[in-house]
């Protein structure tokens, strides 16, 4: 009776435990079904979850039928012992006389085939999840597209290595894997019930019946390593052995033709031992093994490096230049990199005023505020209150009042962390502070008199001074919004503050999944394991709840295949505010090409990702059709893609090019501009990306966004952009930019400065800077009195055949936390000069011209106003005008003079200037008096 009632128990916490497994289960399935539903990406789920489930169950069941298969093979040994004990007792004689004859004595027929089955189940089961990624591989494989390439040693196409070749390898290590656990599985069988006939010598006394099925495994084994060998013959194109990665004149000429020797030996040997069960003359199967594995060792490593060491690295750029242009030619192709347009620029340093006022939209975009301290400035202000944070700041252009301008713009999220202590409770941050509100944003240009930003937008509610439109403010989904949200309850949602009173609202859009009836609020308090879902009576039928909210997440969540960008942006588009995501096709694949850890050998930012901020409605868009990758992702989620046409001509305007992308691809382009083998080989022109000086310290430089029009090309443009020196020097060499706009989205351009002449790099710009006595002065004493020096992005900008090299200066108080734009740095040709504002320096080095300040920037500006300059002229008298130009023509020439050593001019025209004031001083008195 006790212990029927242990039994029972036993069985009912097990059915318990099993209850709350499916019950936890059943909930997460359910809830990310409803969420791809709700989307519209229910097909797209399906898919991925039952490819991956009926995968793992195809292969638990594979494995479990063949090792149960091979089992029963055994049981006609036990079914000799089973008849007759005795006979078997004589042959234990080993030292595992006692554990094997108490097994046998254990055993019978009916425990044997349960104890059989069990350990097929238990081992199918261990191996049916050996790869999260084959759902991937095998859905690839039947949905490839040709890449229109073929790699240069076996003429493939590159789709072989893609999509094919990873699906053979899985298929054929998962057999491999299958065969050896049988063959250990079945020998241990055999061992037990066989023994051993004397532990001194170790002779298995094995039947006939066990040798035959031994060997039938072995031939499977070694057909199967004849595949493998094969297989790694087209791996060879991976090989990291030459000077370049790709396959060397080794792995072609030794590795690859050991391989095939190998292949055809362990075809041979397969035969062989299929033979020796026909014959019983297993002599064969001792030879046929032995020659197979000399053979391997001799060419496996004996050959191979004897080939290496006496006729590669004797004369190694004759035997390994054909396959570094491989790596070279394969690399470009992978990365993007095979279609740059090299144009050679050469520096004039011939700029005049009047080519600055031709040039004055490109001025107007030159970008003042970096990024960095200026997200420090937005938090202070306009965060507003101490619930609401920017994440960080983006660069993208609109069209302002008919201008296009550059501008940096910033989502303003609600971080329900910081909400004060006493507000942290459930019903606040789930129910009332659901959503952030607005954007700030500012021209990348303009500073008011405090040396803060001016804005374009700003506040609670916006206040907008320029022509852009903006009705739906709130942001449900963006890079803060990290927990669930339950909207359309009766308590209504803190939507924004009014001095000291809140205004509230009613979610009205579709974003979400209803939350209707007792089961699912059942379901979603397991999920989110909080009772307080069901209980809560401010959730009725019409409630939706938000999870998965963070769009960094949640677009993984639908396309957890594409590799993406780590700064999403937001745009204003139609009145509302949307998030683009960059996604990235990628393989670590393609032959030849030259491998980035983390991202593979192959990358392309072939999809934009548009996010509604209101609604969380997805869309993928396929910008490039030449991508075979992101082909091959369409035919297989066709209702998560969609063409790039299709995308919405008012959000195209904002897609820009990934610094993410470009990075990486200036970083491999340093080298891979070398396409000549030799100057590969030797590292001839080796390229760097400049160092910059950044608050007081020496880092990388940063590619940038900056408006500007290249060279020989009209209209402008909204360009990334990076400068590179030369790998042991400081000089500029070259510069490259991503263009983004229109047709021209993706394309690559380098400009290449003569190498015979000096053209100055970032980090000698700003070592001419600490070298400026004025200006290092001046750096220092701000640094001494309580506040600390911010040394901004240093900016390179083309302006027709010359360079404006453009760093900012801001302020920052120790005991604060808002930088101040204070002085503006401007270098050209050989002169340094610090300003409060740029136009102030352009006009120390260029002359008076048409100033910032004069350009007419929102409809409530006078189209008349003059400037300063000109109003003050226009208040002197007639005799004065003239000593005063001739006094500051004077002066930029003492300056410019001294800038270039010439201290003999440079006194003479201070003594020239010496006369112009006195002269000015006289005129004064005689006016005063």
């Amino acid at each position: 009776m006790k212990g029927k009632f242990k039994y029972l128990f036993t069985t009912l916490v097990a059915l318990f435990i099993i209850f709350i497994i499916l019950i936890f289960a059943g909930s997460n399935f359910y809830t990310d079904w409803a969420w791809f539903n709700q989307l519209g990406y229910l097909k797209a789920f399906l898919l991925m979850f039952f490819t991956n489930f009926g995968l793992r169950i195809l292969i638990g069941l594979i494995f479990a039928v063949f090792v149960y298969i091979n089992l029963t093979f055994t049981k006609k040994l036990f079914d000799k012992y089973f008849d007759n004990k005795d006979i078997e007792q004589d042959n234990v004689e080993s030292l595992f006389k006692e554990q094997s004859q108490g097994f046998l004595n254990w055993i019978s027929k009916k425990k044997l085939n349960w104890l059989y089955l069990i350990l097929s189940i238990v081992l199918g089961f261990m191996f049916s999840s050996v790869s999260s990624e084959l759902w991937k591989i095998v859905l690839k494989y039947f949905n490839q597209t040709p890449f229109g390439t073929t790699d240069p040693i076996f003429n493939k196409d590159i789709a072989f290595f893609v999509f094919s070749l990873p699906f053979y390898s899985f298929i054929k290590e998962m057999a491999m894997v299958l065969v050896i656990l049988t063959i250990i599985v079945v020998g241990i069988i055999y061992f037990i019930v066989s023994g051993v006939s004397s532990f001194s010598e170790m002779k298995i006394k094995l039947p006939g019946r066990a040798k035959s099925h031994i060997t039938v495994l072995l031939t499977l084994f070694l057909l199967l390593k004849a595949w493998d060998y094969r297989i790694s013959m087209y791996e060879l194109l991976y090989s990291s052995r030459g000077v370049a990665f790709g396959a060397s004149y080794t792995d072609v000429n030794a590795n690859l033709l050991g391989l095939r020797i190998l292949f055809y030996i362990a075809i041979i040997v397969a035969a062989g031992l299929l033979l020796s069960l026909f014959k019983r003359n297993y002599k064969i199967l001792a030879w046929g093994l032995g020659i197979w594995l000399v053979t391997s060792l001799i060419f496996g490593g004996i050959y191979p490096g004897f080939v290496q060491r006496f006729r590669v690295e004797p004369n190694e750029i004759a035997r390994e230049s054909e396959y570094i242009n491989y790596n070279i030619e394969m690399t470009l192709k992978a990365y993007g990199l095979d279609n740059v347009n090299k144009t050679k620029f050469e520096v004039k340093d011939n700029l005049t005023r009047k080519n600055l006022d031709d040039n004055k939209n490109i001025i107007n975009n030159i970008k003042l505020w970096d990024s960095r301290p200026l997200l420090s400035t937005y938090s202070q202000l306009q965060e507003l209150r101490q619930y609401y944070d920017f994440q960080n700041i983006d660069d993208d252009r609109y069209t302002i009042n008919g201008e296009y301008r550059q501008v940096m713009i910033s989502g303003r999220e609600l971080n329900q962390d910081l909400l004060s202590g006493q507000a942290q409770t459930w019903i606040n941050k789930k129910l009332k502070y659901t959503h952030g509100f607005g954007v700030a944003m500012s021209p990348v240009n303009r500073i008011n008199s405090e040396g803060l930003p001016e804005f374009f937008i700003k506040d609670i509610p916006p206040n907008i001074s320029i022509n852009l439109l903006l009705e739906n403010s709130s942001i449900y989904y963006g890079e803060k919004t990290d927990d669930y949200v339950i909207v359309k309850n009766d308590s209504q949602e803190f939507h924004y503050p009014q001095g000291d009173q809140n205004v509230y609202v009613d979610y009205e859009g579709n974003g979400g999944v209803e939350i209707s009836g007792i089961i699912k609020k059942a379901i979603f308090a397991v999920k989110f394991n909080n009772v307080k879902i069901m209980l809560n009576s401010d959730i009725n039928n019409k409630s939706r709840i938000m999870y998965n909210r963070n769009i960094k997440e949640r677009v993984r969540k639908v396309a957890p295949f594409l590799a993406y960008d780590s700064d999403p942006y937001i745009v204003i588009s139609d009145g509302r505010l949307f998030w683009i995501q960059d996604a990235y096709t990628t393989t670590n694949r393609y032959p030849y090409s030259e491998p980035i850890r983390g991202v593979g050998n192959y990358i392309k930012n072939s999809i934009k990702v548009v996010i509604d901020a209101y609604n969380g409605t997805m869309n993928y868009y396929v910008i490039d059709d030449n991508d075979p990758l992101a082909q091959t992702y369409k035919k297989i989620f066709p209702e998560i893609f969609n063409d790039g046409d299709q995308m919405p001509e008012d959000i195209r305007k904002h897609i820009r090019y990934p610094k993410d992308l470009f990075r990486l691809q200036a970083n491999l382009y340093s080298t891979y501009h070398m396409t000549d083998s030799l100057v590969f080989y030797n590292k001839e022109d080796l390229w760097n990306i400049p160092n910059e000086n950044y608050s007081g310290n020496t880092i990388k430089m940063d590619p940038y966004y900056i408006t500007s029009s290249l060279p020989d090309k009209e209209g402008l443009e909204f360009l990334l952009m990076m400068p590179f020196t030369p790998a042991t020097k400081n000089n500029m060499i070259a510069w490259m930019a991503a263009r983004s706009d229109g047709d021209n989205y993706g394309d690559l351009v380098l400009y290449e400065f003569p190498k015979d002449t000096l053209v100055y790099g970032p980090s000698q710009i700003e070592s001419r800077i600490d070298q400026d006595s004025e200006i290092s002065q001046k750096l220092t004493l701000w640094s001494q009195r309580g506040s600390s020096v911010i040394r901004g992005n240093l900016l390179v900008i083309p302006i027709e055949r010359s360079l404006l090299y453009i760093e900012p200066i801001y302020l920052q108080a120790e005991s604060g936390h808002l930088p101040e734009l204070k002085r503006v740095i401007v270098g050209y040709g050989g002169s340094i000069v610090m300003s409060e504002t740029l136009d102030g320096a352009l006009n120390i080095l260029f002359g008076e011209g048409i100033t910032v300040d004069e350009e007419v920037l929102g409809e409530n500006v006078d189209p008349g106003q003059k400037s300063k300059v000109d109003q003050l002229k226009e208040a002197l008298p007639e005799d004065l005008k003239g000593l005063v130009t001739k006094a500051y023509e004077t002066y930029q020439q003492a300056v410019q003079s001294l800038k270039e050593g010439k201290w003999q001019d440079y006194g003479d025209k201070l003594e020239s200037l010496e006369e112009i004031l006195q002269e000015l001083d006289s005129i004064s008195k005689e006016m005063t008096e």
